[in-house]
């Protein structure tokens, strides 16, 4: 199982680095669960992160706006990143989300063929008034995209799982690989809860709040705190 932890800037990604994790996620928390920050940003982390790690972008919560966001998509892509990372926020329906999805997807695999894009909903789809995320599987299988996520949106400090079930999320995970795509878990972990995602089969674990000092806005991502991280992954998957 890969290690992301979501930095703000260069700083941080080396602090990322040297806490080993697997996936160094530019995002701006400010902006929201999955804020998009500035290309400037996300060019500075790629170039100081060394190639043997793997760098990814958010692009936001993103509206219902197909057009949008597949430039965003696609110039988050430029970026050299390895990752193109979106919130389906906007769309509220299946069909809208299809070609929400299809259209960013489309704009970065036709530029930049091996960047891999990720599809991410929202486990408070309910009080958030978004797309259930149960239905990111088959929109991930019929896009041709990479990843299927599940995060968060309103960040008060409630965990995923208070709003998706083992069941729910375990069904999630196969239904990911049946399709043979990689699916990827967060929303207020804690290093407590490796454990658990690692037995229902994610691929990927992300972290912002645990690998800082301070909170997820105004923290700092700690190398110390990543390699708690990174260490209790490697002890229980052996």
């Amino acid at each position: 199982m890969k290690l992301l932890v979501s930095v703000t800037n260069k700083d941080e990604a080396m602090e990322a680095v040297l806490g080993k994790a697997d996936i160094i996620d530019v995002k701006n928390p400010a902006e929201g669960s999955l804020g998009a920050h500035f290309p400037r940003i996300i060019r500075s982390v790629r170039e100081v992160v060394p190639r043997e790690f793997e760098v990814s972008a958010a692009i936001g919560d993103v509206p219902n706006l197909p057009g949008t966001v597949s430039l965003a998509a696609l110039g988050a892509a430029v970026c050299e990143v390895d990752y193109v990372k979106l919130g389906m926020y906007g769309p509220k329906d299946f069909d809208s989300a299809l070609i929400l999805a299809r259209e960013a997807c489309r704009a970065v695999k036709e530029i930049m063929p091996d960047v891999k894009v990720v599809i991410a909903g929202y486990a408070d789809y309910q009080r958030a008034n978004c797309l259930n995320p149960m239905l990111i599987p088959e929109i991930v299988r019929q896009v041709e995209a990479d990843v299927a996520m599940i995060d968060t949106k309103i960040k008060d400090g409630k965990k995923i799982f208070s709003f998706l079930n083992d069941q729910q999320l375990s069904s999630f995970i196969d239904k990911v690989h049946d399709h043979g795509f990689m699916a990827a878990i967060a929303g207020s972990l804690s290093k407590e809860d490796i454990k658990k995602v690692y037995e229902l089969g994610a691929d990927v674990i992300g972290f912002r709040t645990a690998a800082c000092i301070g909170d997820r806005v105004k923290g700092r991502v700690s190398r110390e705190r990543i390699l708690e991280l990174k260490n209790r992954i490697k002890n229980i998957s052996r």
